[in-house]
């Protein structure tokens, strides 16, 4: 049975960095497309950033290019989401998921396994 997990939130100042992890269980990470999305209270859960099966091709949701970086290391059985000069409308809860496709992709109906989720919130 694969399962995710997600790492690595917290709380941290406006202008602030932090760095989730998301490590699989039960099969191989390079089986899968990873995603990370969030949700906020009150707010559907949305796309943040994808990356394709062999990690040479990602996407972004507009409001984090340039901020966030989304990576791999399938030896560790790892994705990451590198976030960088947070802002307040960054808190959400942060979740990872796993897609058999072997693009990055945005749909959530494209992903198979999700994890927990973990919380991010950014003060101001």
């Amino acid at each position: 049975q694969v399962q995710l997990v997600e790492s690595g939130g917290g709380l941290v100042q406006a202008g602030g960095s932090l760095r989730l992890s998301c490590t699989i269980s039960g099969r191989a990470l390079s089986n899968y497309a990873m995603g990370w999305f969030r949700q906020a209270p009150g707010e559907e859960r949305e796309f943040v950033a994808a990356i394709s099966r062999n990690g040479y091709s990602t996407y972004y949701t507009e409001s984090v290019k340039g901020r966030f970086t989304i990576s791999r290391d399938n030896a560790k059985s790892t994705a990451y989401l590198q976030m960088n000069s947070l802002i307040p409308d960054d808190t959400a809860v942060y979740y990872c998921a796993a897609s058999t496709y072997a693009t990055a992709t945005k749909r959530k109906a494209d992903y198979t396994y999700w994890g927990q989720g973990t919380q991010v919130t950014v003060s101001s």
